[in-house]
């Protein structure tokens, strides 16, 4: 984030087990948005929180600046925040990993919600010490701040790691949800192992959210719903490469109808 102090706080890690782990009772909508403007539409359509991105289209998304942040979450929607310093992969230098801490303590004193993440170790796995260490410096500034590790799960599981262990080990580091096409390149084609994911996380880290994203369109958000995700999170991208309102008004309302069939109440 642009202008920002240079150091990281001191005050760290406080106990995971006491941060919230309560879900929505029923699968949330999420939508990414790059400004105040993209919320709005969020909001008007009914979604239920926001992940803010910078450079979506192009980069896949970037840490957004503080000022957006700001203008954000004056907008009333509960705002997760993509904190990740560049394009590229997910392995990060040691000054890279210092201020992904600092940006994500930032942002939630911005007025986020939360924070949305995904470091790699040298392995190929999440970078445990670096997430325990977000999860604590976010809660220490508010302690229901929720963390998001993000598609980097999917890369995570491709190196072939085993899909329990690596939930396990998400939570045991502090995360409240993963987002993930199931393994695959997008939901569509990840939809079997999405419902393996939900089995698996029911049995073995049961406070740990699966929120299904990658390509997710109005029609496939039925069968997501189905597969017992915790959350669907959707870009509704229209010509511009930003949310579109009409794009995000159809899957908000499949995602109504196919929570409609669930016989639970909007969450």
């Amino acid at each position: 984030m642009a202008g920002l102090p240079s150091r990281t706080p001191a005050v760290i890690d406080p106990p995971v087990a006491e941060r919230s782990r309560d879900h929505v009772s029923s699968p949330a909508l999420e939508f990414a948005v790059e400004s105040a403007a993209g919320v709005k539409i969020a909001l008007a359509v009914g979604a239920d929180r926001v992940e803010l991105c910078a450079d979506l289209a192009a980069t896949g998304g970037v840490t957004p600046t503080l000022a957006a942040v700001d203008a954000a979450c004056a907008v009333g929607l509960p705002v997760h925040v993509l904190v990740r310093p560049r394009p590229g992969g997910f392995t990060y230098t040691d000054d890279e990993l210092e201020a992904i801490e600092r940006d994500c303590l930032l942002a939630v004193r911005a007025g986020a919600a939360g924070v949305v993440v995904g470091m790699l170790a040298l392995d190929g796995g999440p970078h445990t010490e670096v997430l325990r260490r977000v999860a604590g410096v976010v809660r220490s500034e508010e302690p229901t701040a929720q963390v998001t590790f993000h598609r980097e799960f999917d890369a995570a599981l491709a190196s072939g790691v085993d899909p329990a262990a690596v939930l396990e080990t998400l939570s045991g580091a502090g995360t409240d949800r993963v987002l993930t096409s199931g393994g695959a390149s997008d939901c569509m084609r990840g939809l079997e192992g999405l419902r393996r994911l939900v089995e698996l996380g029911r049995e073995a880290t049961p406070g740990l959210e699966i929120m299904a994203g990658g390509g997710v369109t109005a029609a496939l958000v039925p069968p997501l719903v189905g597969a017992g995700v915790h959350a669907v999170h959707a870009s509704a991208r229209g010509r511009r490469g930003t949310i579109d309102e009409a794009v995000a008004s159809a899957i908000a309302c499949r995602h109504r109808d196919a929570v409609a069939q669930l016989n639970i109440p909007a969450g």
